[in-house]
């Protein structure tokens, strides 16, 4: 690499300082005045985006005195704040329709409803019956203890609970006179019940 080079002379983080060129100083704009004019200060209302530059003291007098409405009657002040609650921007009343207004009675124009939403008995028109909540799928573990219990897939909580009672009754070796041959069933009838009731569905 050639150190000497005057390109890689120029890659540098910070220039010399005899390479700064000193920045062109704007004076201030208040007559008479020769101090930088470093503080800037709006020209008013008509001419947004457009600044005075002024020294310190300057600026200060000149917001001392600077009125942006300056010139306007009472009610075009009042209009512009009422304007500048909604960023100036238009604003129509809830639930007015323009053509409602212009018609009385008349509705407006027809509202094209492709999808039927408001056709008598759907939508908001008519009454409707509430979508059935979707059924839960069951897990394998589920299933076979519904199969256990002697139950179809639908049964609901309360079956469950009654089938299992039964069950358990019928099976349990005080009810067969201290029968213990059919206790092995009685423990997978308890295990299938538990399962039942963990996963919610008694």
């Amino acid at each position: 690499m050639d150190l000497d080079s005057p390109y890689f002379d120029r890659i540098r983080v910070r220039p010399r300082a005899e390479e700064v060129q000193p920045a062109s100083v704007r004076l201030c704009e208040h007559e008479g005045c020769r101090n930088p004019g470093e503080f800037r200060a709006p020209k008013g209302r008509g001419r947004e985006g457009q600044f005075w530059h002024f020294c310190l003291e300057h600026v200060r007098d000149y917001n001392k005195t600077y009125n942006y409405f300056a010139g306007l009657p009472d009610d075009a002040v009042g209009a512009y704040q009422r304007d500048a609650a909604t960023g100036h921007r238009p604003t129509w009343t809830m639930g007015v329709n323009p053509w409602a207004k212009k018609r009385g009675a008349d509705p407006g124009p027809e509202v094209q409803d492709g999808f039927g939403f408001f056709d008598d008995g759907l939508g908001l028109k008519g009454t409707h019956k509430a979508p059935e909540p979707e059924k839960k799928r069951l897990k394998l573990l589920e299933r076979r203890a519904l199969e256990a219990l002697d139950l179809p897939e639908t049964a609901n909580g309360a079956e469950i609970k009654t089938r299992y009672k039964t069950l358990v009754k019928r099976l349990h070796p005080d009810a067969n006179g201290g029968d213990r041959s059919s206790e092995d069933k009685l423990r997978a009838i308890i295990q299938a019940y538990n399962t039942l009731r963990s996963a919610g569905l008694c």
